[in-house]
Formats: C-alpha cells, sequence, structure tokens
C-alpha cells in the first residue's frame, strides 16, 4: 500500500468522524440567530416576588387610658322592628344605618360610643361597638377622620382593613389626605348631592412597607371593639376627630356619602321619615365630631351637640341596670328607658 492511498483511507475516516459528531449535537431548525426583543411592557414589568417585605418596628403603643367618651345612637332595641331609633340627620352627614338594605341589622357595625385619650407620643381612640365581632364577615372597614382647621372638611383618614389582629399591627392600616378640599362637597354643613369629588384622594401611608414611618398609625381588635393608635408627632394636638364604620360603599374618595346622593336617593333608617327604607347608602354608622385642643364655638359644622348631656352608663345590651339620669329634665330633653338614655332635641 503507497503513501497516497493511506492518505485516502485518512480523509475518508476523518470525514465520517466528523458527520457523526454532527449528528449528536442538538439542532433546532427554528432558533433565530439572535434573540428576540423585549417589549416595552415586558421590559417594565415588574418582579413578581413571593416573599413579604419585612417592617421593622422601632416603637409600639401601649395600653389605651381613659379619656374623653362620645357615645352615638344605637339602632339594636329598635332592629326587630327593622329600623333606627333616630339619630340620622342626613343633610348634616349625620349617619346611623347599620342595617343591609333590606333593614337587616349588623350590630357588629353599629357604634356605641369613642373614646380618644393619649400620651406623650401617641393618640388612642377607642371605638366601642354594640356587637362582638370588629371582623364580621360583612367586612367592616374602621375610619377615624381628622378636621385639623375644624372647617367641617376632613383633612386626614385613618382607615382599617379587615381582617385585624388581636395585637397591634400597622398592616391593615391605610392614611389617605385630602389635599384640595372637597370632602364635604361645597358645603359642611348641608348635603350638596349629588356631586362628583375625589374625597380623599392622596394616599400617605400603606401599612408600614415602603414607608418613611412604618409605626405611624396601629391598629388592633378586640371583642366588641376597635383600637387606633397614631402619633402625635404626625397628627398635631388640635383637631376635630369623628369615627365612623363602612360595611358598604367602603371608597374613601367618595366622602362625604351624603354629597353623593340625594336623601330620597339614600333611603331612611327611620321608619317616620318620608324616604323609609333605606336605598343607595347602607351598612354605615358615624359618629358626631368632637373638638380636641381648642375651645369649640358650638358652631362648627359636624360638631357634636354641647348641649346633651351623656348617656347613663350601662353594660352592653343590657337594661335592667338603667337608672334615669337626674340631669335629663326640663325643656327640649327627652327620657328614652328603652336605651337607657336622655335625648335631646333642642330648646324650646
Amino acid at each position: 500500500m503507497n503513501g497516497r492511498t493511506l492518505v485516502s483511507i485518512g480523509s475518508a475516516v476523518l470525514i465520517l468522524l466528523m458527520a457523526a459528531l454532527a449528528c449528536s449535537l442538538p439542532f433546532e431548525s427554528n432558533r433565530p440567530l439572535t434573540a428576540p426583543a423585549q417589549t416595552t411592557a415586558e421590559l417594565s414589568a415588574p418582579t413578581q416576588s413571593t416573599q413579604t417585605p419585612t417592617v421593622v418596628h422601632v416603637t409600639v403603643p401601649g395600653e389605651p387610658r381613659s379619656g374623653k367618651v362620645v357615645y352615638d345612637v344605637e339602632s339594636q332595641s329598635t332592629a326587630p322592628e327593622r329600623r333606627a331609633p333616630y339619630g340620622d340627620s342626613y343633610d348634616i352627614n349625620r349617619l346611623e344605618r347599620p342595617f343591609e338594605q333590606d333593614m337587616t341589622y349588623v350590630a357588629d357595625l353599629d357604634i356605641y360610643s369613642y373614646t380618644v385619650a393619649g400620651d406623650s407620643e401617641w393618640w388612642y381612640v377607642v371605638i366601642d361597638l354594640m356587637g362582638t365581632n370588629p371582623n364580621n364577615e360583612a367586612g367592616i372597614n374602621f375610619g377615624i377622620e381628622l378636621d385639623q382647621n375644624h372647617d367641617g372638611f376632613g383633612d386626614l383618614l385613618i382607615l382599617a382593613q379587615p381582617p385585624l389582629l388581636s395585637t397591634w399591627d400597622t398592616a391593615a392600616v391605610r392614611i389617605f389626605q385630602d389635599t384640595n378640599h372637597d370632602t364635604s362637597g361645597k358645603r359642611a354643613d348641608k348635603c350638596d348631592a349629588p356631586i362628583t369629588t375625589d374625597g380623599y384622594e392622596t394616599a400617605v401611608f400603606n401599612g408600614g412597607p415602603g414607608d418613611a414611618d412604618p409605626d405611624l398609625a396601629w391598629v388592633r381588635a378586640v371583642p366588641g371593639g376597635v383600637h387606633f393608635a397614631f402619633k402625635k408627632s404626625w397628627s398635631g394636638v388640635v383637631f376635630m376627630l369623628g369615627v365612623f364604620a363602612d360595611a358598604g360603599l367602603k371608597d374613601p374618595t367618595k366622602l362625604d356619602y351624603v354629597d353623593r346622593f340625594p336623601e330620597a336617593e339614600a333611603g331612611s333608617p327611620v321608619r317616620d321619615k318620608r324616604y323609609y327604607p333605606l336605598g343607595a347608602l347602607f351598612l354605615v354608622d358615624n359618629v358626631c365630631r368632637e373638638a380636641f385642643g381648642f375651645d369649640a364655638t358650638g358652631y362648627e359644622p359636624q360638631l357634636c351637640p354641647r348641649e346633651a348631656p351623656p348617656p347613663a352608663p350601662r353594660e352592653r345590651n343590657t337594661r335592667e341596670s338603667c337608672v334615669r339620669d337626674p340631669a335629663c329634665a326640663g325643656c327640649g330633653y327627652e327620657w328614652d328607658e328603652a336605651n337607657c338614655t336622655c335625648i335631646y332635641h333642642g330648646p324650646c
């Protein structure tokens, strides 16, 4: 065998080896030469994370102290009759509507009273309910409105959204601000419905993660009530404050609700009122606003009545221990035996 023959045989073997190697490599006939360009939406889409951001808290509220108590009308005593006894004054944004649209009573939404107290660092607001379960399946939002220049227009809204824990927690708290002065429509002392405003339109606290101060506001649920705590350094010490419970609209941008619906459309929970029963506005209960840090003149819009004495203290849902308040006497006052409270109807 000569040299030329050996070279030919070697070349043939080499060609066979290269073909075998090529057959063993993966092959995709449709593979592009370059990676496809991403769309704008794909480039800007956030990366999904299954981890909950960790919030490190520095200061935690203590225990609420005794303070100023503001009482509300309660509808439990008249609930079997599918009505509120009184207390729903639509024109001045006083709502007593702890009822479904068919007038089914929801005790867990019916506010009995609220108490405001403070220490060196915190304001505490305790909302006392006629029912026992703040985490009612209706999904009740509990809120505090702060009117810092006491003109009847809310400036700040502290909102607790279910589920609420039994220990102090920030995750359920949201805070909104009204920056364009329209929470009460055109006038704070009148219903301006129907108008369209954006209410509390600006979010300023989102439960802690990403917030400048994750300790700003807290909430917890207790049997029969809800406790709030928020920092004095943020809210100041001069304001009017009111509370509400809401399982109906649950929309901060639509407050005040009375400016959204004419009363004829909203309905009424009071049977002897013209627009009974409830219509578009239901499952909401609010309480008049009280003054803190200043002497109220008595003419501030949405301010609690100055003349009415507080009702006699009593246990929730208990009537047997009711004792008539001797201060409930004279023209303009009426004793409500069923609710063990004094009703002030106004000067004679």
